[in-house]
Protein backbone atom coordinates (compact mmCIF):
# COMPACT_ATOMS: atom_id res chain seq x y z
CA UNK A 1 0.00 0.00 0.00
CA UNK A 2 1.33 3.23 -0.91
CA UNK A 3 0.33 6.59 1.40
CA UNK A 4 0.31 9.91 0.63
CA UNK A 5 0.20 12.20 3.70
CA UNK A 6 -0.67 16.19 4.25
CA UNK A 7 0.29 17.82 7.50
CA UNK A 8 3.87 15.57 7.73
CA UNK A 9 5.31 18.05 9.19
CA UNK A 10 2.91 18.44 11.70
CA UNK A 11 2.91 17.30 15.39
CA UNK A 12 0.08 14.68 14.48
CA UNK A 13 1.43 13.99 10.84
CA UNK A 14 4.90 13.59 11.78
CA UNK A 15 4.26 10.41 13.88
CA UNK A 16 1.36 9.38 11.17
CA UNK A 17 5.16 9.53 8.71
CA UNK A 18 7.23 7.65 11.12
CA UNK A 19 4.97 4.88 11.57
CA UNK A 20 4.46 4.86 8.15
CA UNK A 21 7.60 4.55 7.45
CA UNK A 22 8.40 2.32 10.00
CA UNK A 23 6.60 -0.11 8.85
CA UNK A 24 7.48 -0.45 5.15
CA UNK A 25 5.37 1.56 3.66
CA UNK A 26 6.07 3.62 0.83
CA UNK A 27 4.84 6.80 1.77
CA UNK A 28 4.87 10.13 -0.17
CA UNK A 29 4.86 13.78 1.77
CA UNK A 30 3.43 17.13 0.64
CA UNK A 31 5.33 19.78 2.09
CA UNK A 32 6.01 23.77 1.89
CA UNK A 33 9.55 23.04 3.43
CA UNK A 34 10.58 19.65 2.23
CA UNK A 35 13.66 20.38 4.54
CA UNK A 36 11.63 20.19 7.76
CA UNK A 37 9.60 17.32 6.90
CA UNK A 38 12.73 15.29 5.96
CA UNK A 39 14.50 16.46 9.45
CA UNK A 40 11.47 14.92 10.97
CA UNK A 41 12.17 11.84 9.52
CA UNK A 42 15.94 11.61 10.62
CA UNK A 43 17.16 8.91 12.76
CA UNK A 44 17.65 9.44 16.28
CA UNK A 45 21.21 8.36 17.30
CA UNK A 46 21.55 4.90 18.09
CA UNK A 47 18.16 3.59 16.74
CA UNK A 48 17.95 0.85 14.91
CA UNK A 49 21.43 -0.41 16.11
CA UNK A 50 20.22 -1.46 19.78
CA UNK A 51 16.92 -2.15 20.21
CA UNK A 52 17.62 -6.20 20.67
CA UNK A 53 16.93 -7.20 17.22
CA UNK A 54 13.96 -5.67 16.94
CA UNK A 55 12.36 -5.98 13.30
CA UNK A 56 10.47 -2.87 11.19
CA UNK A 57 7.09 -4.77 10.91
CA UNK A 58 6.03 -4.97 7.61
CA UNK A 59 3.03 -4.14 5.52
CA UNK A 60 1.49 -7.50 6.02
CA UNK A 61 1.31 -6.92 10.03
CA UNK A 62 -2.29 -6.32 11.55
CA UNK A 63 -2.15 -7.03 14.78
CA UNK A 64 -2.95 -4.79 17.62
CA UNK A 65 0.18 -4.65 19.00
CA UNK A 66 2.13 -4.04 15.56
CA UNK A 67 0.39 -0.80 15.96
CA UNK A 68 1.71 0.02 19.20
CA UNK A 69 4.76 2.19 19.71
CA UNK A 70 8.14 0.66 20.87
CA UNK A 71 9.16 3.61 22.81
CA UNK A 72 7.35 5.77 25.21
CA UNK A 73 6.00 9.20 23.66
CA UNK A 74 5.34 8.78 19.90
CA UNK A 75 4.31 6.16 17.16
CA UNK A 76 7.76 4.49 16.72
CA UNK A 77 10.25 7.30 14.07
CA UNK A 78 11.63 5.57 11.15
CA UNK A 79 14.27 3.95 12.04
CA UNK A 80 18.12 3.22 10.87
CA UNK A 81 18.18 0.83 7.70
CA UNK A 82 18.21 -2.85 9.62
CA UNK A 83 22.03 -3.07 8.04
CA UNK A 84 23.03 -0.03 10.37
CA UNK A 85 22.84 3.08 8.90
CA UNK A 86 20.85 5.62 7.35
CA UNK A 87 18.87 5.26 3.69
CA UNK A 88 18.31 8.08 1.53
CA UNK A 89 15.00 8.92 -0.13
CA UNK A 90 14.16 10.65 -2.77
CA UNK A 91 12.75 14.64 -3.36
CA UNK A 92 11.08 15.98 -6.31
CA UNK A 93 9.74 19.29 -7.06
CA UNK A 94 11.66 22.78 -8.57
CA UNK A 95 13.97 22.71 -5.40
CA UNK A 96 14.74 19.00 -4.79
CA UNK A 97 16.60 18.52 -1.86
CA UNK A 98 20.23 16.86 -1.57
CA UNK A 99 18.05 13.62 0.10
CA UNK A 100 21.49 12.03 1.47
CA UNK A 101 22.62 14.82 3.29
CA UNK A 102 19.72 14.86 5.61
CA UNK A 103 19.92 10.45 5.73
CA UNK A 104 16.24 10.11 5.84
CA UNK A 105 14.80 6.44 6.68
CA UNK A 106 14.47 4.98 3.19
CA UNK A 107 10.70 4.89 1.34
CA UNK A 108 9.71 8.63 1.93
CA UNK A 109 9.65 10.98 -1.51
CA UNK A 110 8.91 14.44 -0.39
CA UNK A 111 7.06 17.04 -2.95
CA UNK A 112 7.26 20.26 -2.31
CA UNK A 113 4.08 22.37 -2.51
CA UNK A 114 1.27 23.65 -0.83
CA UNK A 115 -1.94 22.25 0.52
CA UNK A 116 -3.99 24.65 -1.48
CA UNK A 117 -2.02 24.32 -4.87
CA UNK A 118 -4.25 21.84 -6.57
CA UNK A 119 -1.35 20.91 -9.21
CA UNK A 120 1.24 20.38 -5.59
CA UNK A 121 -1.56 18.09 -4.35
CA UNK A 122 -2.32 16.02 -7.63
CA UNK A 123 1.46 14.88 -7.95
CA UNK A 124 1.58 14.26 -4.02
CA UNK A 125 -1.45 11.64 -4.30
CA UNK A 126 -0.64 10.17 -7.87
CA UNK A 127 0.02 6.80 -7.20
CA UNK A 128 -1.40 6.24 -3.90
CA UNK A 129 -3.99 4.24 -2.66
CA UNK A 130 -4.56 5.64 0.76
CA UNK A 131 -4.35 9.35 1.53
CA UNK A 132 -3.83 10.48 5.27
CA UNK A 133 -4.72 14.49 5.56
CA UNK A 134 -3.02 15.32 9.69
CA UNK A 135 -3.78 18.99 8.38
CA UNK A 136 -4.75 21.30 11.73
CA UNK A 137 -6.96 24.17 10.91
CA UNK A 138 -4.88 27.80 11.12
CA UNK A 139 -7.97 30.46 11.98
CA UNK A 140 -6.44 33.82 10.82
CA UNK A 141 -3.57 32.71 9.88
CA UNK A 142 -4.30 30.40 6.75
CA UNK A 143 -7.94 30.99 6.35
CA UNK A 144 -10.01 27.62 4.91
CA UNK A 145 -6.74 25.72 4.65
CA UNK A 146 -8.76 22.32 5.58
CA UNK A 147 -11.49 23.06 3.39
CA UNK A 148 -9.15 23.97 0.31
CA UNK A 149 -7.07 20.97 0.81
CA UNK A 150 -9.80 18.94 1.07
CA UNK A 151 -11.60 20.19 -1.96
CA UNK A 152 -7.91 19.29 -3.69
CA UNK A 153 -7.38 16.44 -2.45
CA UNK A 154 -11.23 14.90 -3.48
CA UNK A 155 -10.09 16.14 -7.01
CA UNK A 156 -6.71 14.47 -7.26
CA UNK A 157 -8.36 10.78 -5.68
CA UNK A 158 -11.28 11.11 -8.27
CA UNK A 159 -8.63 11.16 -11.12
CA UNK A 160 -6.08 8.40 -9.54
CA UNK A 161 -8.67 6.37 -8.72
CA UNK A 162 -7.36 6.21 -4.94
CA UNK A 163 -10.62 5.36 -2.26
CA UNK A 164 -9.19 5.63 0.98
CA UNK A 165 -8.76 8.75 2.52
CA UNK A 166 -8.62 9.82 6.28
CA UNK A 167 -8.66 13.37 7.45
CA UNK A 168 -7.84 14.54 10.96
CA UNK A 169 -10.91 16.65 12.40
CA UNK A 170 -11.89 18.62 15.63
CA UNK A 171 -14.70 17.43 18.07
CA UNK A 172 -14.74 20.91 19.44
CA UNK A 173 -16.54 22.10 15.94
CA UNK A 174 -19.77 20.26 16.60
CA UNK A 175 -19.97 20.34 19.89
CA UNK A 176 -23.11 22.31 20.14
CA UNK A 177 -24.24 18.76 18.67
CA UNK A 178 -22.85 16.76 21.30
CA UNK A 179 -25.69 15.59 23.70
CA UNK A 180 -23.07 14.96 26.80
CA UNK A 181 -21.79 18.83 26.70
CA UNK A 182 -23.00 21.40 28.89
CA UNK A 183 -24.97 24.54 27.74
CA UNK A 184 -22.15 27.09 29.16
CA UNK A 185 -19.42 25.17 27.13
CA UNK A 186 -21.85 24.80 23.95
CA UNK A 187 -22.43 28.56 24.35
CA UNK A 188 -18.37 29.68 24.71
CA UNK A 189 -16.88 27.63 22.37
CA UNK A 190 -18.11 28.16 19.13
CA UNK A 191 -17.42 32.05 19.74
CA UNK A 192 -13.87 31.21 20.64
CA UNK A 193 -12.78 29.32 17.96
CA UNK A 194 -15.47 30.13 15.61
CA UNK A 195 -13.35 30.66 12.19
CA UNK A 196 -11.17 27.71 12.91
CA UNK A 197 -14.08 25.37 13.47
CA UNK A 198 -16.22 27.07 10.28
CA UNK A 199 -13.14 25.62 8.40
CA UNK A 200 -13.09 22.10 9.81
CA UNK A 201 -16.96 21.77 9.09
CA UNK A 202 -16.75 22.94 5.81
CA UNK A 203 -13.82 20.34 5.39
CA UNK A 204 -16.03 17.65 6.26
CA UNK A 205 -18.93 18.72 4.04
CA UNK A 206 -15.82 18.28 1.35
CA UNK A 207 -15.07 15.11 2.50
CA UNK A 208 -18.24 13.98 3.05
CA UNK A 209 -19.89 14.24 -0.72
CA UNK A 210 -16.73 13.21 -2.13
CA UNK A 211 -18.30 9.62 -2.59
CA UNK A 212 -14.95 8.03 -1.34
CA UNK A 213 -14.28 5.79 1.79
CA UNK A 214 -13.61 8.46 4.17
CA UNK A 215 -12.93 8.70 7.69
CA UNK A 216 -13.27 11.69 9.28
CA UNK A 217 -11.38 11.56 12.69
CA UNK A 218 -12.56 13.90 15.12
CA UNK A 219 -10.10 14.22 17.90
CA UNK A 220 -10.79 16.08 21.46
CA UNK A 221 -8.65 18.91 22.96
CA UNK A 222 -4.58 17.73 21.73
CA UNK A 223 -2.13 17.48 24.38
CA UNK A 224 1.47 16.19 23.73
CA UNK A 225 1.69 13.72 26.46
CA UNK A 226 3.11 10.21 25.46
CA UNK A 227 1.15 7.36 23.32
CA UNK A 228 -0.91 5.12 25.23
CA UNK A 229 -2.67 3.27 22.98
CA UNK A 230 -5.44 3.30 25.18
CA UNK A 231 -7.91 5.48 24.19
CA UNK A 232 -12.12 5.74 24.43
CA UNK A 233 -13.79 6.15 20.58
CA UNK A 234 -16.89 6.73 19.87
CA UNK A 235 -19.38 7.97 16.69
CA UNK A 236 -19.62 11.67 15.83
CA UNK A 237 -19.47 12.99 19.61
CA UNK A 238 -16.70 12.41 22.43
CA UNK A 239 -17.23 9.52 24.90
CA UNK A 240 -18.73 10.78 28.39
CA UNK A 241 -16.43 12.98 30.18
CA UNK A 242 -13.34 12.78 27.68
CA UNK A 243 -11.74 15.90 27.22
CA UNK A 244 -8.52 15.37 25.67
CA UNK A 245 -6.35 13.05 23.55
CA UNK A 246 -2.76 12.68 22.37
CA UNK A 247 -1.31 13.64 19.33
CA UNK A 248 0.68 10.63 19.31
CA UNK A 249 -3.09 8.76 19.91
CA UNK A 250 -4.36 10.57 17.67
CA UNK A 251 -2.04 8.65 15.23
CA UNK A 252 -2.07 5.32 16.72
CA UNK A 253 -5.97 5.21 15.71
CA UNK A 254 -5.03 6.62 12.23
CA UNK A 255 -2.81 3.70 11.82
CA UNK A 256 -5.29 1.16 13.12
CA UNK A 257 -7.75 2.74 11.22
CA UNK A 258 -5.96 2.10 7.87
CA UNK A 259 -4.68 -1.51 8.23
CA UNK A 260 -7.46 -2.47 9.92
CA UNK A 261 -9.86 -1.29 7.38
CA UNK A 262 -12.40 0.05 9.45
CA UNK A 263 -14.73 3.06 10.62
CA UNK A 264 -15.30 3.75 6.63
CA UNK A 265 -17.70 6.73 5.99
CA UNK A 266 -17.62 7.50 9.81
CA UNK A 267 -16.96 9.91 11.90
CA UNK A 268 -15.18 8.33 15.41
CA UNK A 269 -14.28 10.71 18.05
CA UNK A 270 -11.38 9.85 20.21
CA UNK A 271 -10.50 10.79 23.96
CA UNK A 272 -9.13 8.81 27.59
Amino acid sequence: MRIAILGGTGRIGGHVLNWALDAGYPVTALARSPEALLQAALVQEGRGQGAGGVGVPGPEAQRADALRPRTPGAVPLGPSAQHGGPRAAAARGPNALVAAALSPSAGLTVVRGDALDETAVAEAIAGADAVISALGPRGAKRPGLLAGAAFNTVGAMRQTGARRLICVSAAGAFITGDPTMSWLVKQVLPRVFAKPFADVRRMEDVVRESGLDWTLVRATRLVNSPATGQYRVSPDYPPPGGGKISRADVAHFIAAALTGDSWHRSAPALAY
